[in-house]
């Protein structure tokens, strides 16, 4: 069965946002809101449903009435499991502004306390990124380190260059 393509429509009254640690059948939804958020690399399908059942630990999504409206993917380091990459945030747009994609990263910190330092690289025009990892460093009282993640020369397809961005140490969020 080939995926929908048609984007969620979430009405401005869909009640409380839920996160929660996905389950398979919310890959569809994730790809949905990447495809829609209009910034995000889409990657196949496939990598979102991937995400949702292999990846479901450092994975959250937002749901409200009933649909994904959001989502945090990301994974621990096999050399460094301490580290949590923070692959991509996205949050669909009737929704941004109300600290969804704080509330995921808060929940994604607080569901890993082995994670002492959270990772992400983020290209120097994407504004609203630098700010929400700047956010989620002064809440949780670690620093923010720059330094070079990966170089536009490094991307064969023509990608701008992508910043790392450390934000150590962390300690999990009070439940």
């Amino acid at each position: 069965m080939r995926p929908s393509t048609s984007t969620i429509d979430i009405p401005p009254s869909t009640g409380p946002v839920e996160i929660l640690r996905p389950a398979r059948a919310h890959g569809a939804g994730m790809w949905r809101v990447a495809r829609d958020s209009g910034a995000l690399e889409l990657n196949t399908s496939y990598a979102y449903l991937l995400w949702a059942r292999d990846f479901a630990a450092t994975t959250r999504v937002a749901v409200t009435g009933g649909d994904v409206a959001g989502f945090v993917s990301g994974y621990l380091r096999p050399d460094a499991p301490e580290r949590l990459f923070v692959w991509q945030v996205a949050v669909d747009e009737r929704l941004r502004g109300q600290g969804v994609a704080a509330r995921l990263l808060d929940d994604l910190l607080a569901g890993n306390p082995g994670v002492t330092t959270l990772e992400t690289t983020i290209t120097e025009d994407n504004a609203a990124s630098r700010r929400l990892f700047a956010s989620f460093a002064e809440r949780h009282g670690a620093g923010l380190a720059t330094e070079p993640g990966f170089e536009a020369g490094d991307f064969p397809d023509g990608h701008d260059a992508e910043v790392l961005h450390v934000i150590t140490p962390l300690h999990p969020a009070e439940s």
